[in-house]
């Protein structure tokens, strides 16, 4: 009996120091035993004939349970069988009034609706691939994109009629025939679709349509969201469409899930990760035309919501509300998505409840993919031999002034050592390659790196500065071009706005470098906008960046802004601040400058101004 005893307790001691030693085993195994599996399913993708799509996925779901409800949106619900029905409208319109076939490149002009759906799965039946323009996008951008993907045809909502009506004699110039989601149009040049649509037959088409499709072939174009220049159209093949539906069951999403999606669809992450991952999960998709943090819960305790999806500030949105008793109360049990930072991240659990926050990274364009699957707060994934295995990624050191990777007398890069960041590479290879956008060949060069570990080797360069610490965790830490140099130190512009909000009056900070005649690298300088009611602080503003940060961090130059400009998933423009500078001259926002002689932020005036750039005033 005591030696019984003796050795069970000698085993819990074991156990107890094995789980004090590697604390995430458990979910380590149950996160790579999910990824075999899928791994697996997509191997068995590219061999099988004919080709299974996720279309073909939709498909199977249709006979399995047609009357499960696919859609709700704006008090209307939609079951499979349905949808199934109304593209099978849509692609017989296509087909009978446009002529289309196998190959042809159809551009969505779309808003978050049900007819977004079923017109892709309509276009999907065809083999047609369909380029997801964004709807925010004007004038020479949305030319731009059809230059990009060579589409004939485009789609568009009644809403966003005038946008297409300013470049409608460019368009038909092009050849490109516009299509508009009405019963009725006045305007010559633009035909009707709606019409069409409701008198086509609703029979099933024969998959002999898309007989040439394969896991190789491009199914999408998605656009990069724009943040520097005009839009670049991602080449998104049948494979990356399935890679990124696997990611809700990676973050453990059953059949039993609803997934809430206020996300723009002709992002990845609304489109691929939440909509394709609804697909091949077979649940129900309650979908908003667009965010609203004041309706965001009580949606979700309307339709029973389990999965929500978050993306850049979506989170501190969902903070900034009102208070209420009922935070908690909710069926929401998993969060997907990107770009939460950390103290917001402790916040949300803290109001919002025990859910399971699944930060990732990846890219519309890589070729990589990383998932937080534990419950370490501010990580974007972590490292394990699986991982690195399907994805063969290194980080490097990487020259901020020089904006290169730094390189040994070899000519090779040097990899950065476990703490240090580094510029995200990841091997170019048969499993794990590099599409690159359409129709640009420069931007594709430009993504490429060659010789990095050994001579004639080819890397794709995220652009994406990362951290692995020694517990194998990930952490996102800017992106190249947001972090710049001054006074020989680099300088990473989300922890200084991280810093900056802390300020009382400050709601939002957009931080970058400018250049300074005469100086070398650039000057820190932040766009702010301010809470409501409050006007600019600028000696608790001063306080913040002097307690917080060192000397060459410390914005010396605010502008206050009514709003921060952002892309449809809530990036910050820079480009065009960056190039403004803080010149007063021109500039109609107030401007102010970091006086430390005064202890303070005071109004940039022009005499100000002219002292900085003579050097008189020493920065």
């Amino acid at each position: 009996m005591y030696m019984c005893f003796t050795v069970l307790a000698g085993l819990a001691l074991l156990t107890f120091s094995f789980l004090k030693n590697f604390p995430y085993f458990g979910e380590d195994c149950t996160y790579i035993l999910r990824i075999i599996k899928l791994g697996i399913r997509l191997l068995g993708y590219k061999t099988i004939k004919p080709f299974y799509s996720i279309l073909d996925c939709f498909l199977d779901a249709v006979k399995r349970h047609p009357t499960k409800i696919f859609l709700h949106f704006e008090g209307r619900e939609y079951s499979y069988g349905e949808v199934d029905v109304q593209s099978n409208k849509v692609a017989r319109a296509l087909q009978a009034e446009i002529r289309l076939k196998e190959g042809d490149v159809v551009a969505l002009f779309l808003a978050n609706e049900p007819s977004f759906v079923w017109i892709w799965l309509g276009l999907a039946k065809l083999g047609c691939p369909a380029a997801l323009l964004n709807f925010n996008i004007r004038s020479k951008s949305l030319l731009h994109c059809f230059s990009c993907c060579g589409a004939k045809v485009i789609i568009v909502s009644p809403e966003l009629q005038d946008t297409v009506e300013e470049v409608l004699p460019m368009l038909r110039e092009q050849g490109i025939s516009v299509y508009l989601l009405s019963e009725n149009c006045s305007i010559q040049g633009i035909n009707t679709l709606l019409d069409k649509i409701s008198q086509a037959s609703d029979q099933p088409l024969s998959p002999d349509l898309r007989a040439n499709v394969n896991i190789r072939s491009t199914a999408l174009y998605i656009y990069t969201s724009g943040t520097t220049g005009l839009p670049k159209a991602a080449v998104i093949t049948h494979e990356r469409v399935w890679a990124a539906s696997f990611l809700q069951a990676s973050c453990g999403v059953t059949a039993e899930d609803i997934i809430y999606i206020n996300l723009p669809l002709y992002h990845s992450a609304g489109f691929l990760i939440g909509m394709t991952g609804a697909i091949e999960r077979g649940i129900t998709i309650i979908l908003r035309r667009k965010f609203s943090a004041s309706q965001f819960w009580d949606d979700c305790r309307k339709y029973n919501v389990t999965v929500m999806q978050y993306i850049g500030e979506t989170l501190r949105y969902l903070c900034n509300t009102p208070k209420k008793d009922n935070d908690k109360n909710h069926k929401v049990r998993i969060a997907i998505g990107n770009g939460v930072r950390t103290d917001i991240w402790s916040e949300f659990l803290s109001r919002f409840g025990d859910i399971q926050v699944r930060e990732l990274y990846a890219a519309t364009e890589g070729n990589i993919g990383f998932l937080n699957y534990t419950s370490k707060i501010g990580a974007v994934g972590r490292a394990n031999f699986v991982h690195s295995w399907f994805f063969p990624y290194t980080l490097i050191k990487f020259d901020i002034e020089k904006e290169e990777p730094v390189r040994s007398s070899e000519g090779l890069c040097i990899k950065a050592a476990k703490g240090e960041t580094g510029l995200l590479v990841v091997k170019i290879t048969h499993r794990t390659p590099f599409v690159g956008y359409a129709g640009n060949h420069q931007q594709n060069e430009k993504k490429r790196l060659r010789n990095v570990l050994e001579k004639g080797d080819l890397y794709f360069n995220t652009g994406d500065l990362l951290r692995l610490d020694h517990e194998n965790f990930l952490y996102f830490q800017d992106r190249v071009g947001d972090t710049f140099r001054w006074k020989g130190e680099n300088v990473a512009t989300s922890e200084v706005a991280d810093i900056l909000i802390l300020a009382h009056c400050i709601l939002e900070a957009n931080v970058y470098g400018v250049k300074v005649e005469g100086h070398e690298g650039r000057i820190g300088m932040a766009a702010v906008t301010l809470k409501e009611g409050e006007e600019f602080d600028c000696l608790d503003t001063y306080k913040q960046v002097v307690s917080y940060l060192p000397a060459y961090a410390r914005p010396r130059f605010i502008r206050i802004q009514p709003c921060i400009e952002t892309t449809g998933t809530f990036k910050m423009k820079k480009v065009r601040l960056v190039e403004e500078g803080f010149n007063c001259t021109y500039i109609k926002d107030p401007l102010y400058f970091l006086d430390l002689e005064k202890k303070t932020y005071v109004p940039l005036t022009e005499e100000i101004y002219r002292a900085i750039t003579s050097r008189e005033i020493k920065l």
